[in-house]
């Protein structure tokens, strides 16, 4: 580690705390229904919207019939993405003849993005036509990161307001969201990475000739579009099989910057509008301090572990100053391929500049955990919300039981049925993930996709399902997922992850939204101090990830010791 790479880390996440509080407050505007500077323009489209499907935008809804719409709306992007991708070849723009997506793939793929998941079985460019890339896979980044968004603003309305049954419009919030938040910044940012040298056209393959004479192929497409979407709603699938890793997705210093600043972007102002609507900036900075805390932390423990390399080949003299490049582009380096693989995965993005698969155990180790833990830091774009005030909700029970009192979060009492609601979400993951690791790892047909065999091997389904589940996308590029197996059961993974979050998260918040709003009292504990962020953080890592310490210690953990002594699996 040096202070040139440490450095690299600080002018990023300051420049996005910087960001944090305008972009944060512009969206408490949007969202509050108060006029912004794009409202002159866009308020006469989001009427022509609602005229078209029918929407009332001034009648509210209750959780369940928000919960229902939620449902029913990645239901249909769901059918539209499926259909897509099985009749791509008879769609329109299809310059290369590609052929329809099988049955089980075009089935993970459809999910993956509905979900906001991204996980990809496929190779984009040797896969997709330009039209799926665009009308299925770049329209559903912005419609599952717009749901996202809609979700936590309606569980913030639950601490808004007294006595009430209803948490807004679904269809309005959605409409506000994908108008007047991700459209804009998309389009901004796509010119960016344009003029960064991202390419953005309709045409087929481009051939060139190489200095050696031969012949080369070189895909393109809308990639600029595409990529700024996918960071901004912090989706995560790229246009390229390597992601970010790929020069046309990444091809320089400056534009790696810009693709970390967009994914953290939005998700961390999401949190200052948090505290801006329920009337308490200090909470909205308590959550993001638990989010820089964490994520910094785990940043830094990649950061060591690559840069200390790999003991084995120190062992046989192999010079150890350059630490474990394997896998790395050497235009990022270490510090920012660290800082890229800790986001990617605190969000649940899913874009990776570095293969996570080639990085040392106990690099790989951290994202794998950092998903584990909830995705909260600041996690997916209005997931992360949604989930981070789940913990909280949680953090409040624990200190009320340590001082005897009634617990309570922005003057809502928590009580047994959200308490209840609570720690059936944040099961869901545990049960998801070891349930469908399990299995795999011990029947032929999940073993046969394994490259390693092992702890990595282990590792690799391990992070496949908690890759899934977290709604994340990135993966140990070692699995072979491509399956009927891994297809079906990957993408099953993705709904429970999702959707059986999503339902019980809007139940506390429709029983919250009932109940009145007392004012902060002497004897209430304040959840905006030091004292709180520590408690929080302490449940984060407690609930979040604790239960999966036997399945990491037969995984990595194992597979760093086994290194250590020297051998290799």
């Amino acid at each position: 580690m040096t202070i040139s790479g440490w450095l690299q880390i600080a002018l990023v996440l300051i420049a996005v705390l910087l960001l944090a509080k305008p972009l944060g407050l512009y969206m408490a505007r949007v969202f509050a229904g108060e006029p912004v500077w794009l409202s002159p323009v866009l308020c006469p489209v989001e009427a022509g919207f609602y005229a078209l499907a029918g929407v009332r935008a001034d009648k509210e809804q209750g959780w369940l019939a928000y919960a229902v719409s939620v449902l029913l709306f990645s239901l249909a992007g769901f059918i539209a993405l499926y259909a897509m991708l099985r009749m791509q070849h008879v769609l329109p723009f299809n310059p290369l003849g590609f052929g329809p997506m099988a049955p089980d793939l075009a089935f993970n793929t459809a999910v993956s993005f509905v979900t906001n998941t991204n996980w990809q079985n496929y190779g984009g460019e040797t896969t997709l036509s330009q039209f799926s890339q665009m009308a299925g896979l770049t329209v559903q980044n912005f419609l599952s990161a717009a749901t996202g968004m809609a979700v936590a603003i309606a569980v913030t309305r639950a601490f808004m307001r007294s006595k009430v049954s209803e948490l807004g419009n679904f269809w309005v919030d959605m409409t506000r969201a994908t108008l007047y938040v991700l459209l804009p910044l998309a389009m901004l940012v796509t010119l960016a990475f344009i003029a960064l040298g991202l390419p953005q056209s309709l045409d087929a393959n481009v051939v060139a000739t190489t200095l050696e004479g031969a012949q080369q192929t070189i895909a393109t497409g809308p990639v600029a579009s595409q990529e700024a979407i996918k960071q901004l709603g912090t989706n995560g699938g790229g246009f390229f099989n390597v992601n970010a890793a790929h020069p046309f997705e990444n091809p320089s210093a400056f534009s790696n910057y810009l693709n970390i600043i967009a994914m953290l972007s939005v998700s961390l102002a999401l949190v200052y509008a948090f505290g801006q609507l329920v009337g308490s900036r200090r909470q909205g900075w308590a959550l993001i301090a638990v989010t820089l805390v964490l994520l910094t932390a785990g940043a830094g423990v990649v950061y060591w572990a690559e840069t200390a390399g790999n003991p084995m080949l120190h062992a046989i003299g192999v010079d150890a100053l350059p630490g474990n490049m394997e896998g790395k582009e050497v235009r990022f380096g270490q510090a920012m391929s660290a800082l890229y693989t800790a986001v990617t995965t605190g969000l649940s993005n899913g874009g990776v500049n570095a293969m996570h698969s080639s990085l040392t155990p106990l690099g790989g180790l951290v994202p794998m955990f950092l998903i584990q833990l909830g995705e909260v830091l600041p996690g997916g774009i209005g997931s992360g919300l949604y989930g981070m005030i789940v913990f909280a909700i949680l953090a409040v029970f624990v200190a009320g039981l340590m001082v005897g009192r009634t617990p309570e979060f922005l003057g809502k009492k928590i009580e047994a049925r959200e308490m209840k609601l609570a720690m059936l979400a944040v099961l869901i993951l545990p049960l998801t993930i070891l349930g469908f690791t399990a299995v795999s790892a011990v029947a032929e047909f999940g073993i046969s996709s394994i490259t390693t065999p092992g702890p990595h091997g282990l590792s690799e389904i391990l992070y496949a399902f908690t890759s899934a589940a977290g709604n994340n996308g990135s993966a140990f590029g070692g699995l072979s997922g491509n399956t009927s197996w891994y297809n079906t059961t990957l993408g099953i993974a993705m709904l429970l992850g999702r959707f059986a979050y999503i339902v019980p998260v809007l139940a506390i918040a429709g029983s919250l939204a009932s109940k009145p709003r007392a004012e902060a009292s002497s004897g209430s504990f304040p959840t905006d101090r030091p004292l709180f962020v520590g408690l929080l953080i302490g449940i984060i890592l407690i609930m979040g990830g604790l239960q999966f310490f036997p399945a990491l210690a037969l995984g990595p953990i194992a597979e760093h010791f086994s290194m250590l002594a020297g051998q290799s699996f």
